[in-house]
């Protein structure tokens, strides 16, 4: 029998840990997962780690930070990593440790569940498999596994708040998926190392997404100025679309001139935005704003905040985001 693979399981809390507690679910340390990691250990050399225990809407950037440092610095010795996560603000996580660790020599996969692994029913076993069985795939990268499906950590966004199939892999196929011939993979989706993993952690917290709605009040633009932002991630309309009447295009100016990174993505969850286009497009590309192409706001946001730790201007924040990193944007 060949060597079982070594897989260490970061845990951070979320539902997939949570047991019924006074005041609802509450997240509680690896102790309810032995059952299932149990089964697991017929397949797998299991290591657990306690990182942090927390419902995922309380993790902040602090906790990335600690998340990308753990599997950088604890990865020797093992072919993979699981890190059990909430769902709430997974997609974000994913996608900063994406830009915290590049060229990451490891498969590091995310997962958790929409049901406590407590309940009978839960999906947290099927989501611990498939994640586990991508960790020991020998496929380098960061990724995020439910409901049968991996994708890339950067490409993930949530789309159901209750529904067992919670995310998708936006504007991109995806990774992986378990078929009736176990773990497919598809080449194509996976990153390619560029060189020796590196762990680049710091970010800058000053970057604020804001919707676009009909008739915002320009004046925001220069309130997030007055309170600090590096950078802003608009969600327009459609291919990128802003309203350029009624002095819209005035805070966007000035925060432009000011030295604020802003880019621009679309509130329309497929496709890409494309400023080009229309002539109110094209009047952003002439202020110097970034455009966010096919990218999620989850990416978008966490890459401009990991460019911005990196101590980038404006003029190499533009040029970073003319590349694709890790598979978060197509170029």
């Amino acid at each position: 029998m060949e060597d079982k693979k070594k897989i260490l399981l970061l845990t951070t809390g979320g539902t997939i840990a949570s047991v019924p507690g006074g005041e609802g679910l509450e997240p509680h340390r690896s102790g309810v997962m032995e059952r299932e990691l149990n089964q697991l250990r017929t397949y797998y050399d299991i290591t657990v780690r306690d990182v942090i225990c927390l419902d995922s809407s309380n993790i902040r950037p602090e906790e990335w930070q600690l998340i990308a440092t753990r599997v950088f610095e604890d990865r020797q010795g093992f072919d993979g990593i699981v890190i059990s996560h909430g769902t709430d603000t997974m997609a974000y996580t994913a996608s900063a440790v994406t830009f915290m660790l590049p060229d990451i020599d490891v498969p590091v996969v995310f997962t958790g569940s929409q049901l406590p692994l407590a309940d009978m029913l839960s999906d947290g076993p099927d989501n611990l498999r498939t994640a586990f069985a991508m960790a020991a795939s020998g496929c380098p990268g960061v990724f995020l596994a439910f409901d049968r499906k991996v994708m890339l950590g950067c490409r993930a966004v949530k789309v159901r708040a209750s529904g067992f199939s919670a995310f998708e892999s936006v504007n991109a196929r995806y990774a992986a998926r378990v078929s009736n011939r176990g773990l497919v993979v598809d080449d194509r989706v996976l990153p390619k190392p560029k060189g020796a993993p590196r762990l680049m952690p710091e970010l800058s917290r000053n970057v604020f997404l804001l919707k676009l709605t009909p008739g915002l009040n320009p004046a925001v633009f220069d309130m997030l100025a007055a309170m600090g932002y590096r950078g802003i991630v608009i969600e327009a309309f459609g291919l990128g679309g802003v309203n350029v009447l009624h002095k819209g295009l005035r805070g966007i100016r000035r925060a432009v001139e000011d030295g604020i990174s802003v880019v621009v993505t679309t509130q329309c969850l497929y496709d890409s935005a494309d400023l080009a286009v229309y002539q109110v497009g094209n009047k952003l590309l002439e202020l110097g704003v970034i455009q966010g192409r096919d990218m999620t706001s989850e990416a978008a946001m966490t890459k401009l905040m990991w460019a911005l730790g990196q101590g980038m201007d404006p003029a190499q924040i533009g040029e970073l985001f003319q590349e694709n990193l890790a598979g978060e944007v197509t170029v």
